[in-house]
C-alpha cells in the first residue's frame, strides 16, 4: 500500500487514494445536485474506510456461504413435481441432514 499523506487527503484522514476520490466523488455528486454533503451517509461512509472489518465480520460471511450452500444442496434434492406441503418437508429434513453433516464447533 503506499504512503498516506494525511495532509492531502480529506480533513486529513488516513485515507487511501482509492478512499479519497471516492469522499471526493460523493461530495461533488451533493453539491452538484444542491444536497447537503456533509451528512451521516458521509459520516457512515467514513467510518467503514476507517474501521478495518472484524474477524466476527469474516466468521460471519462465512456462516452465511456454508448455510447458503447447504440450503441449495437441500433444494436440489427436491421434485418440482412435489405438492408445497411435501417439497416443505423434504427440504427441512434435507437441511436436517446437512446439518447433521457438519460437526459443530
Amino acid at each position: 500500500m503506499p504512503d498516506i499523506d494525511p495532509g492531502s487527503t480529506y480533513r486529513g484522514l488516513p485515507l487511501t487514494a482509492e478512499q479519497d476520490a471516492e469522499v471526493r466523488h460523493y461530495i461533488k455528486k451533493k453539491k452538484q445536485h444542491g444536497e447537503s454533503w456533509d451528512s451521516p451517509e458521509l459520516a457512515a461512509m467514513l467510518k467503514d474506510m476507517l474501521e478495518p472489518p472484524s474477524e466476527n465480520d469474516e466468521e460471519l460471511d462465512v456462516l452465511i456461504d456454508e448455510t447458503k450452500a447447504a440450503a441449495e444442496r437441500a433444494a436440489a434434492s427436491i421434485d418440482e413435481f412435489m405438492e408445497p406441503i411435501e417439497a416443505s418437508e423434504e427440504r427441512t429434513a434435507a437441511m436436517e441432514s446437512e446439518k447433521m453433516k457438519k460437526p459443530e464447533s
